[in-house]
């Protein structure tokens, strides 16, 4: 596996010896850190979410011990990230399934548009990831023998419309397609979609003319006008068919539905005890909240027992949440072969044994990571805006340098920014940067949410002297919260500073004087604590988390 990684990482490589413009910023080092009592549990415990940051969506297969988890990843590139691991809970990333522009381009795309809910299995030994480019493409599938990649060019299913395409493999080795679309005849009501299935050829890759056929029309209980049926996977086990979707929406009404039949030919019958896993009728704040649990896939184990992925959000204050919809895992119950996940009204753990204590597996460093740059390539956890291109970048003598661009992060065009998934309400983000001593030039740390809503603490120089500042996109518009003045030009590198406290955040650099916090001005009085709820969903809305990272422009 180690050297196929290496091969999908040199497809957006950085090599050493490439040289960018003298007005190029350098990072000496990126530093982010969660508080170790958020994330410390005893060794034989795992901790929920087991993806946290902006990780929605799951979609997870197993080759004999080795499971693989998918995640959805919109209009950040490279695309679709895959997971690696041996026990469940501890996850490596290990590459992308887009990784280059000859699979895709969302160029002058919102950052929530792009690449929606996957679905990834493994069959007679092929890894088949299915998948909806949104506004760019539509449904499509990839292939690959080994899921670290690389991975095909897609092959595009025009025939198959709507969102969440489910990919099933049945015991006869007939394939199937299963996918949310729009619900036969006129919509009855705001949200009424249908769960539609196509018979797939695996020789051809497409989808056989005349074999589509509606399974689920509203939801559970058409009469009660549900909402947003999507997210379906189908599976098979001691002879019946099972369906599961999400329902509800993806915000705090979400939930997980089940249906079953004997034969495809027949209708689907719903469970009478759904949904199987929601959390909207718990009130909200409360300790230890998990929200708008859904979206959920299943996975039995080489023991035998099944377990359930699924999306959730921590919210801090009612249902904010600035870290995106993350992975979690329960487990499964069968009872009357029905499968369950967990009791209506019971909240979601943050914290159980782990299934499998004796089997270690690697972890990414979700909470806590530092990048000197020693590497000649990019680090597999940064991730830029809809283009693969990175030409703007380089790894030189141990320093990341980023040419400025033209292009602000209210673009939504080719944009200088690399940013990490911001894992928990708390954190504190640094970074050692240089900004090059001509003007017309900055740089710094970003927190971005989307082209219209973010945050930017830069650094510049002027003729008389370096300035610091902080600046706050809402609703698509600029403005400059917060200033700072050195009468002098800065000749060292700076240390910029972002901490993260739930709500509110603060921005400090560091220089002879120790730390110094940058206080917005646009208040009655001078506060070093800026409003962060600006970047939760709820606010910013679409389907992302922040990020948190580099970003360079031309002033």
């Amino acid at each position: 596996m180690k050297k196929q990684i290496i091969s999908v990482l040199s497809l957006f490589c950085i090599q050493v010896n490439t040289s960018l413009a003298s007005d190029a910023v350098e990072v000496d080092w990126f530093r982010y850190d969660t508080p170790p009592a958020q994330y410390k549990v005893p060794a034989d415990t795992f901790l929920n979410p087991v993806l946290p940051g902006y990780y929605p969506d799951p979609s997870i297969t197993r080759k004999g011990d080795d499971y693989y988890l998918v995640n959805s990843s919109f209009s950040y590139t490279p695309g679709l990230p895959v997971f690696h691991s041996n026990n469940l809970t501890d996850w490596e990333l290990i590459g992308y399934a887009l990784d280059r522009a000859s699979q895709a381009s969302f160029k002058g795309l919102g950052i929530s548009r792009g690449l929606f809910a996957p679905t990834l299995r493994y069959y007679n030994g092929v890894f088949y990831l299915i998948n909806t480019a949104v506004d760019s493409g539509g449904n499509f599938i990839l292939t690959a023998t080994d899921p670290a990649g690389p991975w095909s060019e897609p092959v595009w299913l025009p025939d198959v419309g709507g969102i969440d395409p489910d990919i099933f493999f049945d015991d006869d080795g007939k394939a199937y397609i299963a996918h949310n679309d729009a619900p036969p005849g006129e919509p009855l009501y705001s949200g009424h979609r249908a769960i539609w299935l196509w018979e797939f050829d695996l020789n051809s890759m497409t989808v056989i003319a005349g074999s589509r056929k509606l399974l689920i029309n509203g939801g559970v209980d058409i009469s009660q006008k549900p909402v947003w049926i999507e997210g379906p996977h189908i599976y098979k086990k001691n002879g019946w068919y099972y369906l599961t979707c999400a329902e509800g929406g993806t915000g705090p009404q979400h939930s997980q539905v089940v249906f079953r039949t004997r034969s495809l030919s027949e209708p689907f019958v719903a469970y009478k005890g759904n949904p199987i896993l929601t959390q909207r009728d718990l009130p909200l704040p409360r300790p230890d909240a998990v929200d708008a649990a859904g979206h959920a896939d299943f996975i039995q184990g080489p023991d035998g027992r099944w377990w359930s992925v699924f999306l959730g959000t921590r919210p801090y204050l009612n249902d904010w949440y600035n870290t995106g919809r993350e992975t979690f895992l329960l487990p499964m119950d069968w009872q009357d072969d029905w499968p369950t996940i967990l009791a209506q009204g019971k909240p979601i753990p943050v914290s159980l044994p782990k299934p499998y204590p004796n089997i270690t597996s690697k972890q990414t460093e979700f909470y806590s990571w530092r990048d000197d740059f020693t590497q000649p390539v990019l680090d597999l956890r940064w991730q830029g805006l809809r283009s693969f291109n990175r030409d703007w970048a380089s790894i030189e003598k141990g320093n990341l340098k980023l040419r400025p661009q033209d292009t602000p992060l209210t673009s939504k065009d080719e944009v200088t920014y690399l940013g990490v998934h911001q894992s928990a309400p708390e954190y504190t983000v640094e970074a050692s940067v240089r900004v090059p001593q001509t003007s017309g030039v900055s740089g710094g740390i970003a927190a971005f949410q989307s082209e219209d809503y973010h945050y930017y603490f830069g650094v510049k120089h002027t003729d008389t002297g370096t300035v610091f500042f902080v600046e706050r996109t809402v609703k698509g518009k600029t403005q400059e919260v917060a200033h700072y003045t050195l009468p002098y030009q800065l000749t060292e590198a700076v240390t910029l500073r972002v901490r993260g406290d739930k709500g509110v955040m603060y921005f400090d650099f560091y220089g002879q004087q120790g730390w110094t916090s940058m206080l917005e001005s646009t208040g009655d009085s001078p506060t070093p604590a800026m409003d962060a709820t600006w970047l939760s969903t709820n606010k910013a809305g679409g389907f992302v988390g922040t990020t948190l990272g580099l970003h360079t422009r031309k002033e």
